[in-house]
């Protein structure tokens, strides 16, 4: 946790950009990389009766770090797309609250 679960850019696109962005956000959250996933979900858009590239857009799913933690990951995550020549991209963060969260049959925290 966090993860980032990607949407409308490539695998691997995502893949020359991972290790980069994974230390970044490591760094911006305060801890290790080993707590991130990358999940690239393979969508086709449609519109207007045809199929259209899915437009990029990255869901982070986290417990709260703040506003400032929040705005750091996401300019991060917007410069290393821009690295890739990915000028736009949405981005929304879902935050888990830890009581609701569970590991096997354990509640988070606990």
């Amino acid at each position: 946790m966090p993860a980032l679960i990607v949407r409308g850019i490539s695998p691997e696109a995502m893949r020359t950009i991972s290790t980069p962005l994974v230390e970044e956000l490591a760094s911006i959250c305060s801890c290790g990389t080993d707590n991130f996933t990358i999940e690239c979900l393979t969508t086709t858009g449609v519109f207007g009766g045809e199929l259209v590239p899915s437009f990029p857009f990255i869901e982070v799913t986290w417990f709260e770090r703040g506003q400032d933690v929040r705005d750091r990951f996401a300019a991060a995550i917007h410069q290393q797309l821009q690295s890739i020549g990915i000028e736009e991209a949405e981005l929304a963060f879902i935050v888990y609250a830890e009581s609701s969260y569970y590991i096997n049959d354990k509640r988070f925290g606990s």
